[in-house]
């Protein structure tokens, strides 16, 4: 589509492997009942509430205060979770998908504009940064922990369209939460959901920016 000026992007389950399959089965080697981690340590992810994690995502508390409530709410389950122990199971190198950011590198030198909104913590900024050149690829980061909102909020989408100056029908977004897709569709954007096949990405967002060869590499 001619009129598409900027790619936008989550991070984590795009950029890298999905975590959310890591941590259940990290959980279930400590014994915990498969998809119960997923729900003590997140929430319901779908929407934007009181959960520590959202809490966390949006920079209101920090890492340990998180750690602590959702040990507290685990044990009042029956569980025990430390979230430290999950997340040291977790790739230190994250499994980035470098198709992907040679894709955005190309998508620069196309001309597109290229931003990154993401559900963070301001804890893991330093590492999750050293896993790709952000600074040289995009042209902003709207970071969750940083500014107080996080996605599914719409208010998210809107900050970085804003902050682009662009309307929501000139950027596509790529997610791997189908929530957060459905948020961005609603608002008029284009979007892609990301699986795990990062190539079908690629090649969906090539059909959408209408770039050549997209439909003979499909």
């Amino acid at each position: 589509m001619k009129n598409i000026q900027a790619v936008l992007f989550d991070f984590g389950g795009v950029f890298t492997v999905s975590p959310f399959s890591a941590f259940d089965e990290i959980g279930q080697s400590l014994g915990i009942a498969p998809g119960k981690t997923h729900e003590l340590l997140f929430g319901a992810y779908h929407h934007d509430g009181d959960h520590p994690w959202h809490q966390l995502e949006r920079g209101e508390i920090s890492l340990e205060d998180a750690r602590q409530a959702i040990m507290v709410s685990s044990r009042q389950q029956g569980v025990e979770l430390d979230i430290y122990q999950i997340l040291a199971g977790i790739p230190r190198d994250g499994g980035i998908r470098q198709p992907l950011v040679d894709k955005v590198a190309e998508l620069k030198q196309q001309g597109y504009r290229r931003a990154i909104i993401t559900n963070n913590v301001k804890e893991f900024a330093d590492g999750w940064r050293s896993l790709l050149p952000v600074d040289e690829l995009f042209e902003l980061v709207v970071d969750s922990c940083v500014e107080g909102v996080r996605k599914p909020d719409p208010a998210i989408f809107d900050l970085a369209l804003s902050r682009m100056g662009i309307a929501p029908e000139q950027a596509v977004f790529l997610d791997d939460y189908p929530t957060n897709v459905a948020v961005a569709a609603d608002l008029g954007m284009q979007t892609i959901l990301v699986g795990e096949d990062i190539q079908e990405a690629i090649r969906e967002l090539d059909a959408l920016l209408g770039l050549p060869d997209a439909v003979a590499s499909a």
